[in-house]
């Protein structure tokens, strides 16, 4: 492996070669930051690998830097209350003179602390303390999720920062999801502030800019680039997993080895697991779009299905990040060689 390698296949971190998202940014910084925001949550959905961690990171990135706020990054896996209680405790306790003395928190996680006053409380208690505190230091927090689930875990958590909103606490949240997830925490009747919840659909990255780093980063000609660019189709993971095999492969290996090696990649890290995320119809569509654009007429002819019956897969399709419009009557395929990939799948 070539050292210095600019990209990376590590999902979320924020890679040394990066497309930048700076309107998705903006809207949530200069949203949260707004001295009467129009929401204290947002929602960034996506498909595998479309760049939705490394958005959230960023914008935690951002406002770690910021002496006003606290961000507390919670395992979307534990007991949501109870690691938000330890971890927001670990992050004021470095603020001198924020906590009150003799006010701890039970680092095994039994959700009993002692306040000022000697009285002890629970896990939503301790937050609720902490947050009193930091109000009146003028401080803000963020909290992050990575990979947001439907549970009972998450409809607690979400049902108990909804009054923490209602008590006006400096209180922000950023989530991130796949289509289906998203759309069940949503949809559930206990959680109807989500439903309100302001979403970012992770969109293609931009072709031009793809061109432009990759010619920058490998000195090549503005045509060459563009062909790169074009293979990624925009799709984040494309992007990192197409420079980091011609980074390393482009002086000993031929073009096709590359693009069989990019195959491989994009089959191990996502296309899988999204080849297991669809029903069988869905998959049965996938294959008939195959590798170009596609008229929705032919599609119902093979698969035998009427043109009403078709937008209700399509539109599933579209908002897992599977497919998309490419014209009047035409859909394609939105993720790079993925048709390529599934070919071999049995």
């Amino acid at each position: 492996m070539k050292k210095n390698n600019p990209f990376t296949l590590t999902f979320g971190k924020q890679p040394g070669e990066y497309i930048s998202r700076y309107e998705n940014t903006d809207t949530i910084v200069s949203t949260f930051e707004a001295d009467n925001p129009i929401s204290q949550a947002y929602l960034i959905e996506g498909v595998r690998g479309s760049g939705k961690t490394v958005l959230m990171t960023t914008i935690a990135n951002i406002f770690s830097e910021r002496e006003e706020w606290v961000v507390v990054d919670l395992n979307s896996t534990q007991d949501l209350i109870t690691d938000f209680a330890q971890r927001l405790y670990g992050e004021c306790n470095k603020i001198p003179n924020l906590l009150k003395s003799g006010f701890s928190v039970s680092v095994a996680g039994f959700g009993v602390g002692v306040n000022g006053t000697g009285q002890t409380q629970d896990n939503v208690g301790i937050i609720d303390s902490i947050l009193s505190s930091l109000k009146k230091k003028n401080k803000k927090v963020l909290i992050t999720i990575d990979e947001a689930m439907p549970s009972e875990n998450m409809k607690f958590f979400a049902s108990q920062f909804q009054i923490f909103i209602r008590k006006d606490y400096p209180i922000y949240l950023l989530m991130t999801g796949l289509y289906e997830n998203i759309y069940a925490i949503q949809n559930d009747p206990a959680l109807t502030f989500l439903l309100r919840t302001p979403k970012i659909n992770m969109e293609p990255l931009s072709i031009p800019q793809i061109t432009k780093q990759y010619k920058a980063i490998f000195k090549l000609e503005t045509e060459d680039a563009h062909k790169m660019a074009l293979i990624t189709k925009g799709y984040a993971f494309a992007f990192q997993a197409l420079g980091m095999l011609y980074y390393e492969y482009n002086d000993t290996l031929q073009w096709d080895e590359i693009l069989s090696k990019f195959d491989d990649l994009l089959d191990d890290f996502v296309y899988k697991k999204i080849w297991e995320g669809l029903s069988e119809k869905d998959r049965e569509l996938v294959r008939v779009i195959g590798t170009g654009v596609t008229s929705v007429s032919d599609i119902c002819e093979k698969l035998q299905i009427s043109n009403t019956s078709f937008p209700r897969y399509k539109e599933r399709l579209l908002k897992k990040g599977v497919v998309s419009i490419a014209g009047r009557g035409l859909v394609e395929l939105s993720l790079p060689r993925f048709a390529e990939v599934v070919e071999l799948y049995p």
